[in-house]
């Protein structure tokens, strides 16, 4: 009895005592902790009371001053005045706690000492910001194109004869965290390296709009009436100020590079396949396309242009009466391709292919299409309809 009674009293003065102190900015990530944190908590509340009754105003370092601490400072340097360190706890708690938090809590966290630096920085926790916010627009060649340019770094670094600190300086400056910047500035003496390659580099090199990758734009140039219902390739940076992306078309024929700000994430899309916009798209679909299947297919006005992909439904041939009883068309070797974003008459409404030569058709007036791809994802689809235009186009 007196023992449930003592520790119901211990657990109310550590909690009253989690009050004493003020926050940092990185504690709001820390709201929602898993089971497991809960789990092991009883085993530390007698530590922690223990330092209540000596004067400790937290279990958490957060009456501690971030920025007094020494950045490259271990372990062993991370408790101070009797105070116990986030280090001290079990190492699930730990991970735990890191996992819930925000890129720039982490950044916040790889200031505090080498031990959380080290812990911090690690790529299996970069590597779930970077899926969660930068999966949908990042595809296969983005990556290569990032492994290129880290090859480069390490190059440029191996002929420098420096180390790859190059890196975490740039992020001190273009991260818009000044406690970030000022640890490090401060302790310019002490070399501190972050791999060129990591997922954290990676993660910066994105969030800060130093780092151009390829990927598509839907309606690309603002919406032009041109390009409604079409994905292009382009070369795109972030703009963290706007949250929005700057995008780069390849120059083609006689027109030049066209540039376009204010690129909202909707509008974007990692590459769905390896094809180069100026090479013929291996059709591997045609076997298997009905009417009334979505579908994206190849287009250029002329061949000096690059492919963009637009898209379309299946239709039914002219001989059909568009009953399913009757309806042969997918036993037919031409394949009608309906665009129902244009009016009825428009010469851009129909279209056919042939599913057993298909190759790029058309000519210089209706413009040449190329390889087809059938959707079967409903989020492909849907993302085409609400791209819908507002009015039928002519």
């Amino acid at each position: 009895m007196i023992l449930p009674f003592l520790t119901c009293i211990s657990f109310i003065l550590f909690v009253k005592s989690l009050s004493l102190g003020p926050l940092p900015p990185w504690a709001c990530d820390m709201r929602f902790l898993p089971l497991c944190f809960w789990k092991e908590l009883p085993f530390f509340i007698p530590k922690a009371i223990k330092k209540s009754v000596s004067g400790c105003s937290t279990w958490f370092p957060w009456t501690l001053s971030m920025e007094k601490r020494n950045p490259g400072s271990n372990h062993e340097n991370v408790e101070n005045n009797g105070q116990i360190s986030l280090l001290d706890l079990p190492e699930l708690t730990l991970e735990c706690i890191l996992e819930r938090l925000s890129p720039a809590a982490l950044c916040h966290m790889a200031g505090v000492c080498s031990s959380l630096r080290e812990r911090c920085t690690s790529d299996h926790l970069w590597q779930r910001h970077m899926e969660q916010k930068w999966g949908g627009v990042i595809g296969h060649a983005a990556y290569l194109k990032w492994q290129l340019f880290s090859a480069s770094r390490k190059n440029s670094i191996a002929l420098e004869g420096l180390r790859p600190q190059g890196l975490i300086r740039f992020m001190g400056h273009a991260w818009p965290f000044s406690f970030f910047r000022s640890k490090f500035d401060h302790n310019s003496k002490k070399k501190t390296s972050l791999p060129v390659d990591s997922a954290m580099s990676w993660y910066l090199a994105l969030e800060t709009g130093s780092f151009w990758f390829p990927a598509q734009v839907f309606n690309r140039e603002n919406g032009h009436l041109g390009f409604l219902l079409s994905c292009y390739d382009a070369e795109l940076s972030y703009e963290p100020q706007t949250d929005t992306f700057q995008a780069r078309y390849p120059p083609h024929g006689r027109r030049a590079m066209a540039v376009e700000s204010g690129v909202q994430w909707e509008r974007l899309r990692a590459p769905p396949v390896d094809t180069s916009p100026h090479v013929l798209h291996i059709s591997d679909c045609l076997n298997d396309l009905r009417p009334g299947d979505h579908f994206e297919i190849q287009w250029r006005r002329n061949k000096e242009f690059p492919y963009g992909w637009w898209y379309g439904v299946v239709g039914h041939l002219e001989s059909c009466d568009g009953n399913q009883l009757n309806c042969r068309c997918h036993s037919s070797d031409t394949v009608v391709l309906e665009f129902n974003q244009y009016a009825a008459g428009s010469q851009w409404r129909r279209a056919s292919i042939s599913r057993k030569e298909h190759g790029e058709v058309g000519n210089e007036a209706d413009g040449f299409y190329g390889g087809i791809r059938k959707l079967y994802k409903n989020d492909e689809i849907s993302t085409w309809k609400m791209l819908w235009p507002t009015q039928v186009l002519e």
